[in-house]
């Protein structure tokens, strides 16, 4: 794992979560498949095998570029812009 120039951007200490699961789904009535948690401002989405990719639509919303697994024992992150795990 190798760290991208997002990463320095980012807000310590990472950002709570703004939701304990994604909104966005729970508001359409579909179950997310897996979380992902923004780390630049902590929005809580769904990952890319859920039927709307919240998470990713995010980014592409915001260009917020880092996140990072939502998911119980799970650490890595995700950078959008450089399409890689950092």
């Amino acid at each position: 794992m190798s760290e991208c120039p997002h990463v320095p951007e980012l807000p310590r200490p990472e950002p709570a979560p703004l939701h304990p699961t994604c909104p966005e789904c729970e508001a359409a009535g579909s179950n997310p498949v897996q979380l992902r948690l923004c780390l630049v401002c902590g929005h809580v989405g769904c990952c890319d095998s859920s039927p709307y990719r919240h998470a990713t639509g995010h980014f592409e919303e915001t260009g917020h570029a880092v996140m990072r697994s939502f998911e119980p024992g799970q650490t890595w992150r995700w950078c959008y812009t450089d399409r890689r795990i950092v």
